[in-house]
Order: structure tokens, then sequence, then C-alpha cells
């Protein structure tokens, strides 16, 4: 980071900056409900995501969009340690259940 640059940590985000992944669209083939999902999990905390996955839902797009490989956006992040609240988040937007 450069020094100049003040590191922002813990500062509430507006609905405006959270929306902003909305606009976001792959350079390729890659689906684009599950690019932007994935985008606003690497960029989001936790309650912004599950804020995130509201304006995503109220705009038409769907929680349950699959990739290349034919797997769900919760069925990528299911694989990692650290994304609990992610998948809850998910699952309370109405994402399909690992399980179904």
């Amino acid at each position: 980071m450069r020094k100049d640059k003040k590191k922002v940590v813990g500062e509430p985000m507006t609905d405006e900056q959270v929306a902003v992944f909305l606009g976001f669209r792959p350079h390729g083939d890659e689906p684009v409900d599950h690019y932007m999902l994935a985008r606003a999990y690497r960029s989001l905390r936790a309650h912004d995501f599950a804020r995130f996955l509201e304006m995503f839902k109220a705009a038409g797009h769907d929680v349950n969009g699959e990739d290349a490989r034919g797997r769900t956006f919760l069925q990528v992040i299911s694989e990692h340690d650290q994304a609990e609240e992610y998948v809850a988040a998910l699952l309370e937007a109405g994402a399909r259940p690992l399980d179904a």
C-alpha cells in the first residue's frame, strides 16, 4: 500500500459502496451471476455480503447461478475454511442447501 494511502478497516460501507458490486461483469465467458458473487465474496465483509445479496436478488440475479463447471457459488465456498458466515448469508438469501 502506498504511504500516503490510509488503510480503512472497520468503517461501515454505504449502500452505494455495496451496490458497486452489482456493476461488475466478467471479461470472458464466466457466467455473470457467479462472477458477481465471487467478486463480492472476495471483497466484502460477511455482513456487507449479506446486504449485497439482498440487492443482488432485488436486481433479478440468481444466488444459485452456476459456474462453467456446473457448481453453485455455495458449493464453491463451502470448501473454504473461513466461509461459515458467507454460507449462512447465501442460505438465508435462498441458495439451495448442499444436501438438496
